[in-house]
């Protein structure tokens, strides 16, 4: 018996088909629209198996069933779409601050003996100031670059 049942309206009907339609959404998310499609239960329609979507669709029964009920508690654009992260899962080493170090480095005297600062000069200045506690030359380069300083 199941717990959760579907029964589309025209409103999610016509949401769905969108998302099949878009060129732009992902191929899960068309997935789990096209799972909608195939367990609605309006109209006296009768749902297929979970064996026979599972073939159909290539997805697991795990999968069928998430949407069944994510479609249930939390309606079509819960049942489709993944839902966002509120804090990134690492926080970014690269803050407003550091930036400005960064830049101030950068547009400061070079050491001597240098003609200009190289992007791990920049680094290692940066990480001997206490500001992070590591940083790659990279990192240092796509900080110069987003603020579109020359460092030639």
């Amino acid at each position: 018996m199941q717990k959760w049942h579907v029964e589309l309206d025209d409103a999610a009907r016509k949401k769905i088909k969108m998302v099949l339609r878009s060129k732009n959404e992902p191929m899960e998310s068309k997935k789990r629209a096209q799972i909608l499609l195939d367990i609605d239960e309006s109209d006296g329609r009768k749902s297929e198996s979970l064996n026979i979507i599972t073939a159909k669709r290539g997805v697991s029964q795990n999968t069928i069933v998430n949407v069944r009920r994510n479609y249930a508690e939390n309606g079509v654009n819960a049942a489709i779409f993944r839902k966002k992260r509120k804090t990134p899962p690492v926080p970014a080493k690269v803050t407003g601050d550091v930036e400005a170090h960064i830049i101030a480095v950068c547009c400061s005297a070079a050491p001597a003996g240098k003609d200009r600062w190289s992007m791990q000069m920049i680094a290692d200045k940066i990480m001997l100031d206490g500001i992070v506690d590591s940083i790659s030359d990279e990192t240092v380069r796509l900080v110069l670059k987003k603020h579109n300083l020359n460092h030639t």
